[in-house]
């Protein structure tokens, strides 16, 4: 048989082919993360006082989280697919985290120099950003069994970007549960749990995506 005769024998009948496999992949494993970063967060840690009528804090911490999920989202999305560009969405991530950085800077500059530090660590620096990695596990698990199943060349990267997505989604349900109300703290320890969460992702990328 020659190889265009091949070309048409695997081809017939084999129909359309499926669209949006990357989103109906990446999806159920996002809300997935999310709904079970939240329930752990609010069962083991507890809702903040006034989660009823959230303040500025809080939602810089959910925009925060929500921007980089959806850049990270961006970012796994191409990294699981051969060949694709991902420069765009690398930017798109980059960005938001010098975007908050700079937020922090700003926020600490015009702080008074004494209390500057005190809004740095604020009541839970030893803790916020290891209960940021803690709440990201179960999506960090969903995120790499959704791409595990799609065609990432690059695992190590498609890994980082899958940590990084999975990062986000344990900021929002921490930011449900978190006290502390600097922008510089966000800035600081909620981007270090998010970073850890990446570097795992990263480790066990080569392992766990591999064809």
């Amino acid at each position: 048989m020659r190889t265009d005769e091949l070309i048409v024998a695997l081809s017939t009948h084999a129909g359309p082919a499926p669209s949006a496999v990357v989103a109906r992949r990446l999806a159920p494993a996002m809300a997935f993360g999310v709904l079970a970063s939240v329930a752990l967060a609010l069962l083991i840690l507890g809702p903040v006082k006034d989660l009823a009528v959230p303040g500025a804090a809080l939602w810089i911490k959910l925009v925060y989280a929500g921007a980089l999920g959806a850049g990270a989202a961006w970012l796994t999305g191409r990294l699981a697919r051969p060949a694709a560009r991902s420069a765009g969405a690398a930017l798109a991530v980059a960005g938001v985290v010098i975007a908050v950085a700079l937020a922090g800077t700003f926020s600490l500059l015009a702080t008074e120099p004494g209390e500057r530090l005190r809004q740095a660590l604020g009541h839970s620096w030893a803790i916020c950003p290891w209960a940021v990695f803690g709440l990201s596990l179960p999506a960090l698990a969903g995120t790499l069994w959704a791409v595990r199943g799609l065609a990432p060349t690059r695992p190590r990267a498609a890994g980082l970007a899958a940590g990084l997505l999975a990062g986000a989604a344990g900021a929002a349900g921490y930011a449900l549960a978190c006290v502390e109300s600097s922008t510089v703290f966000i800035a600081i320890w909620y981007t270090l749990g998010i970073a850890m969460c990446g570097a795992l992702g990263a480790a066990l990328g080569p392992r766990v995506l591999r064809w």
